[in-house]
């Protein structure tokens, strides 16, 4: 079982950052790729970004050179660094977790708002 906890969303201006934080529990095979999705009112959920155990990195074109995503092993923890937010990235955001896919578990999700 792994338990997956978001903190840091909130409300920014456009052009501002924002910093969220998952805090993750459970077995670690199970916890080997971390994620953050997004979903949008009226739109599907979507990766925005994903890391192995090893460091490995994914992100969805639209937030490249904009978003980092960095995790701590030791603490169990996943960070998205979101700099130069846009209107369109408000968004409820999502940690997920899995062992080969980040789809198994996931978070409660954490609402980012970004006004114009």
């Amino acid at each position: 079982q792994v338990q997956l906890v978001e903190s840091g969303g909130g409300l920014v201006q456009a052009g501002g950052s924002l910093r969220l934080s998952c805090s993750a529990s459970g077995r670690m095979l199970s916890m080997r790729v971390m994620g953050w999705y997004r979903q949008a009112p009226g739109s599907q959920r979507e990766l925005v970004a994903s890391i192995t155990a090893a460091g490995s990195t994914t992100y969805a074109d639209s937030v490249k050179g904009r978003f980092t995503i960095s995790r701590d092993n030791a603490k169990n923890t996943v960070t998205l660094q979101m700099n130069s937010l846009k209107p369109e990235d408000t968004a409820v955001y999502y940690c997920a977790a899995g062992p080969v896919k980040p789809t198994d578990y996931w978070g409660q999700g954490t609402q980012v708002t970004v006004s114009s």
